[in-house]
């Protein structure tokens, strides 16, 4: 009967300090997640910024930011967003291919909603 009792409480503490956690936790709110470039003409700039806030009560740190393939390059700042600031995850497109693209961008964090995912699409154009 006791190892049920004992059984019992150390369950229900283990849920508690579980939903402890995620309260405490950092989490990852973009503007947007989705940039759609359009036309851009060949060997033209195509670089999009993705504007996140940190709406979690503890430090953000994004350990990781992978895109779909090459062609398009991430950059973000190593350093920990605090709570209730903002920060930026700039994307460049490599426009020497030409055609239409559609490319994500994968975004690892310690945030309870990681990864997030992003995305930029468009048409890269030699003429009209």
């Amino acid at each position: 009967m006791y190892k049920y009792l004992i059984f019992g409480i150390l369950l229900f503490s283990s849920f508690q300090l579980k939903a402890q956690e995620n309260k405490a936790q950092a989490e990852i709110m973009f503007k947007d997640t989705l940039h759609i470039f359009g036309k851009i003409w060949y060997q033209g700039n195509a670089e999009y910024e993705f504007v996140f806030k940190n709406t979690g009560k503890t430090p953000l740190i994004i350990s990781d930011v992978k895109s779909s393939c090459g062609c398009t390059v991430p950059e973000w700042s190593k350093k920990p967003v605090l709570p209730k600031e903002k920060g930026i995850i700039k994307v460049k497109y490599d426009t020497k291919r030409i055609g239409e693209f559609y490319k994500i961008i994968t975004v690892y964090s310690n945030a309870k909603n990681s990864p997030v995912k992003l995305y930029v699409q468009g048409n890269v154009r030699v003429t009209d």
